[in-house]
């Protein structure tokens, strides 16, 4: 019998924002490329619309979309358990190259399987994803200064006194979104990771 996979613990902060947007997740040195990609994704609130890449002991690997660059190894097949991560060893994984997400991944820890748990995990995290298409991080960071909670409720009582309030359906969708930029709903990314793990379409965002 083979031994279980080792489980690293992953810090992914999200770079050039503050204050930070941050993850930290448990995945099994069995995960491959395109896991991380889908777990990355999934843990940040991406859609998974956009080019991507790893930067990785100088190689870059990354799941291929259409249009974009090719990877000259499989996603399916290169594992985290080949890199011999070290414990504080980082790496990059990038989203939306006209936007310019990057994302700093730290191994934080190098802990053993425990067979009670469900892999990959989401332990920790802040802040909800920027927009997707929003401009990237200093674009974000003007957004959220412009949609202060003070605009957002003359905004609101602007919109319940307008006589036809149905033709702000996109506004209000923005006004939400910035109403909880703060929240990070975890149980919520991990009902996907669960999911997404058994081969469910989750990038299907209400």
């Amino acid at each position: 019998m083979s031994a279980p996979p080792s489980i690293y613990q992953l810090k992914v902060l999200l770079v050039g924002i503050s204050p930070m947007i941050w993850r930290r997740l448990l995945v099994s040195s069995a995960c491959t490329i395109a896991d991380l990609h889908y777990i990355l994704q999934i843990a940040m609130g991406w859609s998974d619309d956009h080019l991507n890449r790893f930067r990785i002991h100088g190689i870059q690997y990354g799941v291929y979309h259409d249009g974009g660059m090719g990877f000259s190894h499989n996603p399916d097949e290169v594992q985290l358990g080949d890199f011999q991560f070290r414990i504080n060893e980082k790496f990059l994984y990038e989203y939306d190259f006209t936007d310019q997400w990057r994302h700093q991944i730290r191994v934080e820890n190098i802990l053993d399987f425990n067979p009670r748990k469900d892999y990959p995990l989401c332990i920790g995290g802040n802040r909800a994803c920027p927009p997707e298409d929003c401009g990237g991080p200093w674009r974000f960071m003007a957004l959220r200064q412009h949609y202060s909670l003070t605009h957002i409720m003359e905004r609101l009582f602007e919109i319940i006194e307008d006589e036809e309030p149905d033709d702000h359906a996109e506004e209000l969708y923005t006004l939400r979104y910035w109403l909880s930029v703060n929240r990070f709903d975890r149980k919520a990314v991990n009902q996907r990771l669960y999911d997404h793990a058994r081969g469910e379409n989750v990038f299907m965002w209400a």
